[in-house]
This record gives C-alpha cells, sequence and structure tokens, in this order.
C-alpha cells in the first residue's frame, strides 16, 4: 500500500509560500452602467469640443484607480456602459422617424450641432487616441451601430467612418480594431445588393484598399482559390421551332464561360483543354465572318445616365444571341476573358508541374495573338483598348509573383539616427580622393598606381586603328547598308574628328571639302577610292602654287632686266669701262622675296650686304690676278670708297627690281698721287 501524504509537511509548504495581496476586482452591476449612462448624457448635451469634458466625464462615470488611464475591468465597463447607451439612442431615433446620425440635431446661436450619436462617437474616439481607454473600443461601437440601423442609415455612419479615416489608421488604433473593421466592411457587403448598391459597394472596397496595407494578406487570395459559385446559367436544350437560331453555336458561346470559371483542370486534363480550344475556335470564326463597322460602334453608344446603371452580367436569353454579336462591348467582354485565361496560364507556379505542357504553350500562344487581332479591329478605338488591357495584365503580373513569393511587407522600416551628444560635434570624414566612392574604388586593388603604366590598359586609339572600322565600311565590295554605316553614327564621326584634330591635322583640315569621309587617312582606302578623296588638290594647295608661280616669274623678270642693262654698258664704255660701271651684284632671292613682302626685313637686309660684301671681294680677287698696274690702283680707290653709307644706299634704293633696273651704281677711279 502506498503510504499516504505526511500532513505536517503540507503545512510546512504551504507557510513558506509568500503571501500575495489580492486587488479588488470591481463587479459590473446595474447600478455602474447606469451611472456611465447618465454621465455621458450629460455630457452630450455640452456643445464644447470633446477634448475639454471627455476625461473629466470619463472619470466620473468610472471613477479609475489610475487617474487618466483604465485597466482591463473598468474598460469593460466602460464599454457595456457606452454600448447601451447607443442602443438607446437609435431607438430613440426611430421611434422620431429620424436619421440615426441625425437624431438630436439643433441650430443654436446660428451654429449646427451635429447628432447625439456622431457626438457621443467623436467623445470615444478622442479618448481612444489619446490612450485613456482600449483602442478597440471605438470599432466596437461602429459595428454595433451599422448592425442596428438601415441601409439608408448605414451609408451615413459609413460617411462618418470615412472621415475619421486618419484617425481610424493610426498604428495604436489600427492594431487594436483592424479586424473588428474588416469585419463589419463584410457584413455590410454581404447585406448590399451587388447590382443596386453597386457605388456603396465601391466605396467599401475603396476604404478598405487605403485602411489596410499593401502587405495585408487578408483581402489577398493566396491559394488562388477560383469563384466557382458565379456559374451563367443557359439554355442546354433545343429551343421550340419558330426560332431561327444557330443552337449549336449558342450553345457553344457559352460554355465557355465554364471554363472561364474554373480554368485550372484544363491544365491537367487534356480533354477539356481540347473541347476549350475547339469550341473557341468556332467562336472566333464566327466573328471574323461577322465583322463589325463604325455604325455598330456608335449605335451602341450609352449614355451617362445608361452607363451608371449598366450591368457586368449579360443576358444569356437565346433570342438575343444575333443582337449580341453586333454589340462591341459584348465581344469585347468575351475576347478579354480569352487574354485573362491565357496570361493565368502563362504565369509559372511553384514548380514546373504547375504550369502547361510545351504543345499546349505553341496553342496558347497562336490564339492569343488571333484574339489580340479581334481586340484591334473591333471598333471603337481598338488599338487604344488593346493597349490598355496588355498594360492592365502586365501590372497584374506583379501581384502574381508577389503573391506567390508569400506577400513580402512593402514598407521599410525608417532607421533610428543617432541622436548627437551636446557639445560634441561630429565630424565630417575626409576622403583621400574626394568623396567615398572614388576613395574606395582606389582601394579595390593594391596595384593601382601600376594600372596606369600597363600595356593592356584602355587608352586613346591612334587614327589609323579608329578609322579602319568606317575605311572597311566605304569599300563597295562590303556592301554595308546606310543604316548600319559608321558615317551615319553621330558619336563615333564626333569621336574621330576629335582623335584627328589632336593626331592627324592635315587629315582633319578635309572634313570641310570631303565630309567625314575625307578624314579618314588614305594608306586604309582602297585605289579607286584614294583617288577620289585624295587625289584631287585643294584650294589651298591651288592658292600655294599660284603664288609659287607669280615669284618665279617676277625673279626671271629681274634676271633678264640685268643682263640687258650689263650688255647695254658694255657697248658704252670698252673693255676698261666694264669694271667701273658694272653694277654691284644682287641677290636674285632676296630681290624675289622682296617682291613678294615689299620693304625688306632686317634678315633680308643682312643677307644683301653681306652678298654684296661678296661681290666686292670677287672683285678684289679679280684685280689682284691683273698685271695691269692700273688694276691696282683702282682696287686701292674701291677700298678707299667702300663705305657703310654706300651699302645702305644701295640697300635702300634696291628694294624692289624697277629700282635696280632705272638705276646704275658707277664708282670713279681716283686720281694718283703727286
Amino acid at each position: 500500500m502506498a503510504e499516504a501524504p505526511v500532513p505536517s509537511l503540507r503545512v510546512q509548504l504551504y507557510q513558506h509560500q509568500p503571501s500575495r495581496e489580492k486587488t479588488p476586482v470591481p463587479v459590473s452591476s446595474h447600478a455602474d452602467r447606469d451611472r456611465v449612462q447618465e454621465v455621458f448624457r450629460d455630457a452630450l448635451s455640452k456643445a464644447d469640443h470633446p477634448s475639454t469634458f471627455a476625461v473629466q466625464a470619463m472619470q466620473e462615470a468610472v471613477k479609475p484607480q489610475k487617474q487618466t488611464v483604465l485597466v482591463q475591468d473598468e474598460n469593460q465597463l466602460l464599454e457595456n456602459g457606452l454600448r447601451t447607451l447607443l442602443q438607446e439612442l437609435v431607438e430613440a431615433a426611430v421611434e422620431a422617424g429620424d436619421p440615426a446620425m441625425q437624431h438630436g440635431e439643433s441650430i443654436a446661436d446660428g451654429e449646427n450641432n451635429c447628432g447625439l450619436i456622431p457626438k457621443l462617437l467623436d467623445i470615444v474616439l478622442y479618448l481612444c487616441e489619446r490612450g485613456h481607454v482600449e483602442g478597440g473600443m471605438i470599432f466596437q461601437l461602429l459595428e454595433d451601430l451599422t448592425e442596428m440601423s438601415t441601409m439608408k442609415d448605414c451609408k451615413e455612419v459609413f460617411g462618418y467612418i470615412e472621415s475619421k479615416q486618419d484617425i481610424l489608421g493610426k498604428q495604436e488604433l489600427f492594431g487594436r480594431g483592424k479586424l473588428v473593421m474588416l469585419r463589419t466592411c463584410n457584413q455590410l457587403l454581404r447585406r448590399l445588393s451587388k447590382a443596386n448598391d453597386v457605388v456603396f459597394c465601391g466605396r467599401i472596397l475603396m476604404f478598405l484598399a487605403h485602411f489596410f496595407p499593401l502587405s495585408e494578406r487578408s483581402a489577398v487570395n493566396i491559394k488562388g482559390i477560383f469563384n466557382t459559385s458565379n456559374e451563367t446559367k443557359y439554355k442546354k436544350e433545343h429551343p421550340p421551332d419558330g426560332i431561327s437560331i444557330d443552337f449549336n453555336f449558342y450553345k457553344t458561346f457559352w460554355s465557355l464561360q465554364e471554363y472561364f470559371c474554373n480554368p485550372a483542370p484544363m491544365l491537367h486534363t487534356l480533354t477539356k483543354w481540347q473541347n476549350f480550344t475547339a469550341s473557341l475556335a468556332i467562336v472566333l470564326d464566327t466573328f471574323e465572318a461577322q465583322p463589325l463597322g463604325d455604325d455598330d460602334a456608335n449605335a451602341s453608344d450609352l449614355d451617362e445616365g445608361e452607363a451608371a446603371a449598366f450591368s457586368i452580367k449579360y443576358l444569356t436569353s437565346s433570342k438575343l444571341m444575333s443582337l449580341e454579336l453586333k454589340d462591341p462591348s459584348f465581344r469585347r467582354h468575351v475576347l478579354v476573358q480569352c487574354l485573362i485565361i491565357f496570361d493565368y496560364f502563362k504565369i509559372p507556379g511553384k514548380s514546373d508541374k504547375d504550369g502547361p505542357k510545351e504543345s499546349m504553350r505553341e496553342e496558347i500562344k497562336a490564339y492569343e495573338e488571333r484574339v489580340k487581332k479581334h481586340l484591334e479591329i473591333t471598333p471603337p478605338k481598338g488599338r487604344e483598348f488593346l493597349s490598355s488591357i496588355e498594360h492592365i495584365l502586365e501590372r497584374e503580373k506583379n501581384w502574381v509573383w508577389w503573391k506567390r513569393d508569400g506577400c513580402l511587407p512593402f514598407e521599410k522600416q525608417v532607421s533610428e539616427r543617432k541622436t548627437i551628444q551636446d557639445g560634441v560635434k561630429k565630424r565630417r570624414p575626409r576622403w583621400r580622393l574626394g568623396n567615398k566612392e572614388l576613395a574606395q574604388l582606389w582601394k579595390w586593388s593594391d596595384q593601382n598606381p601600376n594600372a596606369l603604366t600597363d600595356a593592356q590598359r584602355v587608352k586613346m586609339p591612334s587614327v589609323t586603328d579608329y578609322w579602319k572600322a568606317l575605311a572597311d565600311d566605304m569599300d563597295p565590295a562590303a556592301g554595308i547598308e546606310a543604316e548600319y554605316h559608321h558615317k551615319n553614327n553621330r558619336v563615333y564621326c564626333w569621336k574621330g574628328l576629335r582623335f584627328s584634330a589632336r593626331q592627324d591635322l592635315e587629315g582633319f583640315s578635309r572634313f570641310t571639302e570631303h565630309s567625314i569621309e575625307g578624314v579618314v587617312p588614305p594608306e586604309l582606302l582602297q585605289p579607286e577610292i584614294r583617288n577620289k578623296y585624295h587625289g584631287k588638290t585643294s584650294e589651298k594647295s591651288r592658292r600655294t602654287a599660284k603664288k609659287e608661280e607669280e615669284t618665279k616669274g617676277a625673279v626671271t623678270q629681274t634676271e633678264e632686266n640685268q643682263a640687258n642693262g650689263k650688255v647695254a654698258e658694255l657697248d658704252d664704255g670698252g673693255p676698261n669701262q666694264d669694271i667701273e660701271d658694272a653694277p654691284t651684284p644682287v641677290d636674285v632671292e632676296a630681290l624675289g622675296t622682296a617682291t613678294q613682302s615689299g620693304a625688306p626685313t632686317p634678315d633680308e637686309s643682312q643677307k644683301q650686304s653681306s652678298d654684296m660684301e661678296a661681290g666686292q671681294e670677287g672683285l678684289h680677287s679679280e684685280g689682284g690676278n691683273s698685271p695691269d698696274p692700273n688694276s691696282a690702283d683702282m682696287e686701292e680707290g674701291l677700298m678707299k670708297d667702300s663705305s657703310p653709307q654706300d651699302n645702305s644706299v644701295l640697300l635702300n634704293e634696291g628694294s624692289s627690281p624697277k629700282a635696280i633696273e632705272n638705276k646704275t651704281y658707277t664708282r670713279k677711279r681716283p686720281l694718283p698721287e703727286s
């Protein structure tokens, strides 16, 4: 038998346990709830802003342990009292026949005071925003209000929710009440009619899209489940006689909606895929056989009032089949459904098994091109409509990939900046090469200085290497088309002109006469092309050659004049007069230079005087070799009479060939000494 536990040990353990003080738990009673209602009824009668009396009313109603923040049980007590008060206000509005949000409005002192229910919601919203009460209390009151109101009153309630969207979307409130708000909106959508309350449904969906973040998974169909409950009912039996309609086409056309409703089985069942493609081919052939014109497009235009009440669900009566085929919007509706299905097939899944087979991909591509062609020719503005649909489908792919990757959050957390201590200034970093990026780029390799002298380093090419591509294009045998010719590449030509301006100035000067093809060096060109661009002399070369010819003609004329003058002097003076009356030798090249430039330069004057001295030395040598004593006397006289003044006179008068021709310089023989 098992021994019974020792009672003394149990008592000893209980005595060693620390004693805990139990806090008194307030019990919610009818008296407390009535007190909450009475206090807030008095608060609703005040016309001031809730910030002036909301906290005081809360303290009087609940009497919290803390001054401004309620604990869990106190929040529950306040919430029960406010929900009961809200129910009583709605009942009073119904009895008075007033809209719920307008009950209790009054106009005093020229100011329009809002109803009692919006004022109560403002008070609770202020307390939730400031953190005095639990943040989910306002969402609970809004859910109760929508459940107790009619659809007409729910539109005004939802208008209040839209006006407070920024406050309700704050993080301290959104985390506590997002599920309650989602449940409230879904309940409203279930109560609304999709055909008659389209605008209100759209307002609710737009609010949810703005209220919840993009990465919220509650509104995302992650598994990709299709709405199979959206069935399209049509007649599957042949209609009675008397109706002229192709019933086979009617049945084939509306059977496509079954595949559009749930396209996933077609990827795994070959029979369903073949049935779908066969039905689609019949429909597309019918569309091609009955093309639409501009008259059909104008006839289907709707007015603004009709467009607002237009339903996207088409009627499936067999009597309307012929009329619906003439409607461009009806055809677009079906063709866009086809593009959506094809886009679903093309997007890959998590594995290769989820996608279509290779044979199916080719058929999908062919049918997709055919459907796009039909949309493009369907009036009005077929190309613009097709472009918009393609853009929408392309954006839809991004959402599909995002859902496949697990709905990663779009928001990025803001990095907290480190606060700088008071009195300590943070010194800006100084980089060796000016900024951080260049400094890091320089540190990538330890041998960066050696890279500047590397033979394989990328550097500016030579003119011959650079223009080789254009020279190859200029060869007629290459057969380069004008579109791919290098001379039509502006960047290539601009860089080549910069290289030629630095390395080949002569070739760069040919650009003005022969365009970019004249800059190519001649050694790169074929003989026929070289003669075309480099065989002809340029205008500058022709001007230079003309000047050289004129200079040679002037020098030749001067030499002839000097020769004629020498012959005339010899005829007049005899043999002794030859030396005395011989003109001073003149440099022919100096005369030619003077003829071209006018007045002689200092270098030219020095050259001419040196030539004159050389001529005098020739005369001295001739006199020394002569045995005639008179020649010695003449040499002595010449040496005495030669002076710089005579040379300067000769140079001044000999500045032009014409002056030399008209004046003859002679020297008189001095008299013998006694």
